[in-house]
């Protein structure tokens, strides 16, 4: 069985600046890292490898230098490292990037059986939490997102049970496979690599799908299979903050004129 980690080159959004002018991000100069809840992901499908002897494959759509991202997932202990990249790709939305990325899968999928797809519950670059759900769709797996625990897995029933992180309280679901798992921070710690393992990963292979390799038609991804688009960006302006009283000295008076300043705004119901 083949377990699929799909994850993302995202720049590190605690040094993105925007350009006041153009209203666009200025990359240059800011590092580029794996998106924080896919080294989760990640590290889950290591751990079936190896407890259930699964082979994992890492997935990653994005330009030619996500090599570097899918080179670290090979340092970890993936068994192949697939970037897909290519112009028409480009540009792409949540849908259009979940076209591509199913399309990958179900290309290895006709190779060696896929029986989970294991992504992080959303990006910090998009925070959209939709491609995950969007490849469960297009691939017909059922989808299990938010998972904060693998309760179980049999292999040989091809079942999967999962505990959920939703607000206040926690959900038990069983699922068969194939099934596609979003991935909460809580699920595990990640692992570094070894240093040979490090040394290693620099001569793998990481395959390069281009469009040639996936035919898709080129309406369905990219930027022309994006129904959705970013017309701005721009940071949030904060208001200058007030000072309210002497909190050190007068904290109750202090919190009276805070309760006072809050309810005057409507923002507190007593």
């Amino acid at each position: 069985m083949l377990v699929v980690a799909c994850i993302k080159q995202v720049p590190d959004t605690t040094q993105v600046q925007i350009d006041p002018v153009t209203n666009t991000l200025v990359r240059e100069g800011i590092p580029f890292i794996v998106n924080p809840y896919d080294t989760h992901a990640l590290e889950e499908s290591l751990r079936l490898k190896d407890r259930f002897g699964f082979r994992v494959a890492a997935m990653s759509m994005g330009p030619p230098n996500a090599e570097a991202t899918l080179k670290k997932a090979l340092a970890l202990g993936v068994d192949e490292a697939i970037l897909l990249s290519d112009r028409v790709f480009g540009g792409a939305d949540t849908l259009a990037t979940s076209n591509v990325l199913s399309a990958a899968i179900r290309k290895l999928n006709a190779e060696e059986e896929v029986g989970i797809v294991f992504c992080g519950k959303q990006t910090i670059d998009g925070d959209t939490a939709q491609v995950g759900p969007g490849i469960a769709t297009r691939l017909g797996y059922t989808q299990l997102t938010l998972v904060d625990r693998i309760e179980d897995l049999d292999p040989v029933k091809r079942t999967i049970k999962v505990r959920r992180k939703l607000e206040g309280r926690h959900e038990i679901v069983e699922a068969p496979l194939p099934v596609m798992i979003t991935v909460v921070r809580e699920l595990n710690r990640p692992r570094y690599p070894t240093v040979p393992m490090r040394l290693e990963s620099q001569d793998a292979e990481v395959k390069v799908w281009n469009n040639d390799a996936l035919k898709l038609d080129v309406n369905t991804c990219g930027l022309k299979g994006s129904p959705t688009w970013v017309s701005r960006i721009f940071s949030p302006e904060r208001e200058k903050g007030e000072i309210i009283g002497d909190g050190v000295h007068e904290p109750e008076k202090t919190a009276e004129l805070l309760i006072d300043k809050l309810l005057s705004k409507d923002l507190l119901a007593l």
